[in-house]
């Protein structure tokens, strides 16, 4: 029976027991972006999948991007389920955008598949706040996911990190990873060998650059360019220092405007509320309008069209710190953000859910772009991963994934030093936590039972990586 082990940003965790990822089957239902992606990277790792969903032309968008095996049908109807083979699963993935289907299908999969391991999007507070009753009652939930908790706090991390385009952590933040976009400052044009004479922190190292549309986890050689990307991995306590040898002060935002609201909206303003940011809130659904200026206390809601221009003149949006466009309207958050950054405003960031628009906002000078899907994606492969693994987030997009992996006694890595590990190239170990302390290792440090990893793998390299986590010793 799963025991709730807390809330881990917007996911709400309970302990599992590992499982053979050979031997797993897969059911996903569902067919809609996260699920989508989340059939991909595992069929292409060469994992047995089924997809569940209602509408053919989603199901036929999965069968020309990748070899699974679809369902038509209701993920809710246990004779559906049944035809699928979701007895034999493993995993069940409830992922659709209804709540009311998700809980469903994990209560049907719960009689049909005891033992499979259910993982359920479930977005509304209403269910969220009855964890006991989803995870150790009669649904047998083992994660509830809910990406729009995730998101508000990335965009939070995001505006007071100037220069930062993706943000994630692992091990409960003992290990903090930052894109940040190179635009001077002394690393620029230097090998990375000259990294640590350089930037002096301990705590800090470069885990991955970004260039053009290529991903490199680079080697001492490697030089940083002007208009790369740089992924840094860091200690909390090193922030200042990573911040001041890239000539970058944090950030502040004293004044915000934020376009739709919905549940990530909402609760965006309630954060910026409780810092002290004097915020105003667009939404162009007025009874919505009227619900959101109940619930909200030191919010001004607005009436309106986030992409119409008069309206963010006579609201002075030039004089804001950040714009932020968060519908579920992803062409209309980008317009909204370019108009935004036509009239002045220096810090926009939208919501952007389809993975082909990723490079696009870039590209056209929006600073931040986050993606509720590529949360989700983050939050379920931690449960699919081979071994020991605790946590992963995407990095670049879908191009790379840190994981954060428990070393145990009989792990082939135990007892190695760094430099010993034989980490193939596209592999990068990160950081180690041991006994309530992180710190960035060097080629000589030896890695010891219990301890945490976080590595960064590109994509290609994750079955590998899988394998060197859960290697046992002979």
């Amino acid at each position: 029976m799963p025991v709730p082990a807390g809330v881990l940003g917007g996911f709400m965790l309970f302990r599992r027991a590992p499982q053979k990822v050979e031997e797993l089957k897969i059911v996903i239902v569902g067919a809609g972006e996260v699920g989508f992606h989340i059939a991909q990277r595992l069929s292409e790792e060469q994992k047995q999948v089924v997809v569940i969903d209602q509408n053919p032309d989603k199901l036929r968008r999965i069968e020309d991007h990748m070899d699974v095996q679809t369902v038509l049908g209701s993920g809710s109807s246990p004779s559906v389920l049944s035809n699928a083979g979701a007895e034999d699963a493993a995993i069940f993935l409830a992922v659709t955008d209804s709540d009311e289907t998700n809980i469903v299908a994990c209560l049907f999969a719960n009689a049909i598949a005891p033992k499979a391991t259910k993982l359920a999007r479930i977005r509304t507070e209403e269910y969220t706040a009855y964890p006991k009753l989803l995870g150790s009652g009669s649904l047998q939930i083992s994660m509830l996911i809910n990406p729009e908790e995730e998101i508000v706090r990335s965009i939070e991390r995001l505006l007071t990190l100037p220069g930062a385009v993706e943000y994630g952590q692992l091990a409960d933040g003992f290990i903090r990873m930052v894109g940040m976009r190179m635009e001077g400052g002394p690393l620029i044009d230097q090998p990375l060998t000259r990294f640590r004479e350089i930037v002096s922190d301990q705590g800090i190292m470069v885990g991955a650059i970004a260039r053009g549309q290529k991903l490199i986890v680079p080697s001492g050689s490697d030089v940083i360019r002007t208009g790369d990307v740089v992924y840094f991995a860091y200690k909390p306590t090193s922030q200042r220092a990573l911040l001041r040898s890239l000539h970058k002060t944090r950030g502040s935002i004293g004044t915000a405007c934020i376009v739709g609201g919905g549940n990530i909206g909402l609760r965006l303003a309630r954060l910026l509320e409780n810092k002290g940011v004097d915020t105003k809130l667009i939404d162009i659904d007025e009874k919505r309008c009227d619900q959101l200026a109940d619930l909200l206390q030191g919010t001004l809601v607005l009436h309106g069209d986030g992409t119409d221009k008069s309206l963010l003149q006579e609201e002075h949006i030039d004089q804001m710190d950040a714009f932020i466009a968060v519908t579920g309207d992803e062409e209309s958050n980008i317009l909204s953000c370019l108009l935004a950054k036509s009239l002045g405003v220096k810090e926009t960031v939208a919501r952007v859910n389809k993975a082909a628009y990723l490079p696009l906002v870039e590209a056209i000078g929006i600073e931040h772009s986050v993606s509720p899907r590529l949360s989700a994606v983050n939050s379920i492969l931690q449960y699919i991963r081979q071994g020991k693994v605790l946590s992963s987030v995407s990095v670049g997009g879908d191009a790379a994934e840190m994981l954060e992996a428990l070393v145990d006694d009989g792990s082939v890595l135990a007892g190695k030093r760094v430099f010993e590990l034989g980490l193939p190239k596209g592999i990068l170990l990160l950081g180690v936590i041991r006994s309530g302390e992180a710190f960035i290792p060097s080629g000589q440090t030896v890695i010891r039972p219990q301890d945490r990893i976080v590595l960064l793998s590109l994509r290609e390299k994750m079955s590998k990586l899988e394998e060197i986590v859960s290697e046992k010793k002979a």
